[in-house]
């Protein structure tokens, strides 16, 4: 008799990383210091995979808010927004988002993974859900919580995305689903290509800003500000633990979209609601955002530096404008031993293996934020530079070391 429980054990490849000693998950941070490191294994090393890309959970301003908050309302609310958990900060914070992102209403959630899963209230069996393959695991759950049929084009392949949508029937809607800014890679969508795609189709279109909204954009609006597509977006998502330091997401759009998903996204409907203390701080994290642009300046400058450094060192890393920055590797064991590499160097990274990136396109992920100095970046600079040096990824410099970065001239 089979057992139902056979299907958990490690895949061979985890196996061997765990057997090496180079397993790269669920290591536990003890203390987040001031300066940009954690405390890992009792020993402080440089934080450089952290999503925290405005450096905003440890401001003190998110946390005295918060503070406050869970002073008047206390640690939960014990119930769903649509019963008894709504306070009065989520109504004000999903007034305050509504007019950021220039939507007419927004749906704020317990987290961003939550606020991606309440779409799935929108595919109904009569629809064509047409998505890019890298969209976030959020968002695939979301397309198989709905109805609809779903089609999967090419990354940023809008010539596929055409061909896909020109099979459509008449009696069939059609939704768009991609994410702004790409959480592995860093990469962009096309966003311009799928607005002229949506028009030309009569297609809503839905958008993922987890990593862009806060971040992108002459007013931080995220991706659809940066190509200057705000209003052709239909429906945008967003989440707190990026930009905005905390925790939760939210939903915006039309008021119709949301009051349907206010009532119809179980998701949502049957969830307990977001603590005070996240939502007070995201409210003050969205004050920031609105107030000190330099911060999101200071980030995509510094990305832009370590991007062309690491590249100048022989890395292959894709091109891009974002803070996050991949470095291609493609061997899932040699990927983990680059990432415990980088960690041996004080430098701790996040290692992208397959199945959350195709098999073959194992990557370490890198992540610049407003916390890192001249002097961290250089750090990091040095020490893929030396971990690259010793597994052969890179070239030896003529002395068989690294050669001073760039950013310390």
């Amino acid at each position: 008799m089979l057992d139902a429980f056979s299907k958990c054990r490690p895949r061979p490849d985890q196996q061997f990383i765990v057997e090496s000693g180079t397993y790269p998950y669920y290591r536990p941070i003890t203390e987040r210091l001031e300066n940009g490191e954690v405390v890992i294994g009792g020993r402080a090393v440089l934080m450089a995979g952290s999503n925290d890309y405005l450096a905003l959970s440890n401001d003190p301003r998110l946390k005295s808010a918060a503070v406050d908050a869970l002073g008047r309302h206390g640690v939960g609310n014990s119930g769903s927004r649509l019963l008894n958990g709504s306070l009065a900060l989520h109504e004000e914070l999903e007034a305050e988002l509504a007019d950021f992102l220039e939507m007419e209403a927004a749906l704020v959630v317990s987290t961003g993974y939550q606020a991606n899963l309440a779409l799935g209230a929108l595919f109904a069996h009569n629809d064509v859900v047409y998505v890019d393959r890298y969209i976030h695991a959020s968002l695939v759950d979301a397309t198989q919580l709905g109805q609809a049929s779903v089609a999967r084009y090419q990354h940023n392949d809008i010539g596929h995305l055409e061909r896909l949508l020109e099979t459509a029937g008449p009696d069939k809607g059609r939704l768009i689903l991609s994410e702004g800014m790409f959480s592995t890679d860093g990469d962009l969508c096309d966003l311009p290509g799928i607005v002229r795609l949506a028009r030309a189709h009569g297609a809503r279109l839905i958008l993922d800003g987890a990593h862009d909204v806060g971040l992108l954009g002459a007013g931080g609006r995220g991706a659809a500000e940066h190509f200057g597509q705000l209003a052709a977006v239909d429906v945008q998502t967003l989440t707190f633990s990026k930009c905005f330091g905390t925790l939760g997401g939210a939903v915006a759009g039309s008021r119709r979209v949301i009051d349907y998903l206010r009532h119809h996204a179980r998701p949502a409907v049957f969830s307990a609601s977001l603590p005070s203390g996240c939502v007070a701080a995201a409210r003050a994290a969205l004050h920031i955002i609105r107030t000190e642009p330099e911060r999101r300046l200071r980030v995509m400058a510094a990305a832009e530096r370590l991007r062309a450094d690491l590249a100048a060192l022989g890395f292959a890393t894709a091109p891009g404008i974002t803070p996050a920055i991949a470095i291609q590797v493609g061997d899932t064991l040699l990927c983990a031993r680059l990432w415990k590499e980088l960690l041996n160097e004080g430098v701790y990274t996040n290692a992208m293996v397959p199945p959350g990136v195709p098999r073959g396109k194992a990557l370490i992920r890198l992540s610049v934020t407003a916390a890192h100095t001249d002097a961290h970046l250089a750090r990091i600079v040095d020490a893929c530079a030396a971990a690259g040096r010793r597994l052969g990824l890179i070239p030896a410099g003529q002395d068989g070391t690294a050669p001073p970065s760039a950013l310390t001239a």
